[in-house]
């Protein structure tokens, strides 16, 4: 792809969208395109299509989607798969329209079944029933990479679905109330040591940042402690969700962006499958690192990273989710991309990230 193409990176804000932007640009790709949120509304089809009529890119990275963790997906089961459906739609439908050479579509290993095989192979898709608590955001997902995979059969398009594991990083999202499980526990624990050290000044510099539900660094400390207890966080202890057990693989969220550039750049949909099969299906490529890590022993890493003196505490009342979810990258790897930031690194990388965005916005 000539370093002059125009590329639209939906999304270009948030976790991997921003990575992406960054990791073309390092590459020397000069023609981006980026909306806000507030500038073009990828829920408002009239607004797609008028911005797909004015900008005509060359192709496009679809990395926009309504996102969240578990208790968020519980509990806005509708948003998550409206609102992901409609999202796919708009911009699928008019790259489709406007003639896209390229497309790359971000989904997620939650399409999975709940009981899949492990490692998950992209083959294992649709085998079986999915994990309850985020079968609407996955059902949206399968659409998506479906959708794909079914242009590119009927009229010929080149559009890739890449399907990420868990991903974390830069820009990574850490409100309390609807964050993913990486992020939060790094907030919860560094806010539990704050507090363990007697330092407010430091707990209202981070809910000043992120105030979480209405309440920030000017309420009174009573107010505080009261609405962080709510989300399991004391100067002695931390709460988190479910037993510890489940096994995660978790992704550097620019090694994520490397990935997806790689294969919008380097892979056709005729690289996806094996020439001469009947049936032509599962061409998305699994994102990962091909390893895995308790969410127990995730916790005492970043417990460690952080210093907090206090104790992690499990309540297995809440939901673990799916017990394990590793990723089969076999065929990613016969594309040409490996993983290089393992897990401990990543941790302490994202940990320096989130102090340096506390002192850069309270200077």
């Amino acid at each position: 792809m000539d370093k002059t193409a125009k590329i639209y990176v939906a999304g270009h804000r948030g976790l991997v969208g921003s990575a992406i932007w960054n990791n073309l640009q390092q590459r020397g790709y000069t023609n981006l395109v980026g909306r806000t949120h507030s500038e073009l509304n990828l829920l408002d089809g009239q607004a797609v299509k008028d911005f797909f009529d004015k900008e005509q890119p060359e192709a496009v990275v679809l990395a926009a989607a309504h996102v969240g963790g578990i208790m968020a997906n519980l509990q806005y089961r509708a948003d998550f798969i409206y609102q992901n459906l409609q999202i796919q739609q708009n911009v699928i439908g008019e790259s489709f329209r406007h003639g896209v050479k390229k497309l790359l579509f971000l989904g997620s290993t939650c399409i999975y079944p709940r009981e899949a095989p492990q490692p998950m192979k992209e083959e294992c898709l649709l085998t079986s029933p999915l994990e309850y608590t985020n079968e609407p955001y996955a059902i949206a997902k399968i659409a998506g990479l479906k959708m794909c995979e079914s242009f590119n059969l009927q009229y010929g398009t080149n559009y890739i679905a890449v399907m990420p594991t868990n991903l974390y990083g830069p820009n990574d999202n850490f409100h309390l109330e609807n964050s993913h499980v990486l992020p939060a526990m790094i907030r919860k624990i560094h806010l539990a040591k704050c507090l363990n050290e007697g330092d407010w000044e430091a707990v209202r510099k981070d809910i000043d940042l992120r105030p979480v539900e209405g309440v920030n660094g000017s309420n009174k400390e009573a107010e505080i402690l009261e609405k962080l207890v709510k989300f399991g966080i004391t100067p002695e202890a931390v709460t988190l969700w479910g037993t510890g057990k489940p096994m995660r693989e978790f992704l550097w969220s620019e090694e994520m962006a490397d990935a997806s550039v790689h294969v919008l750049l380097n892979v056709d949909f005729k690289d996806t499958y094996r020439e001469g099969e009947k049936e032509i299906r599962n061409c998305h490529i699994n994102v990962g690192t091909g390893k895995e890590i308790s969410i127990h022993d995730v916790a005492a890493l970043i417990q460690k990273e952080i210093g907090f003196k206090g104790e992690i505490r499990w309540d297995a009342s809440k939901s673990d989710g799916t017990m394990k979810k590793l990723t089969d990258v076999t065929k990613l790897h016969d594309l040409g991309w490996h993983h290089k930031v393992e897990i401990d690194e990543g941790v302490h990388r994202l940990y320096e990230w989130y102090l340096k965005g506390i002192c850069i916005n309270h200077q």
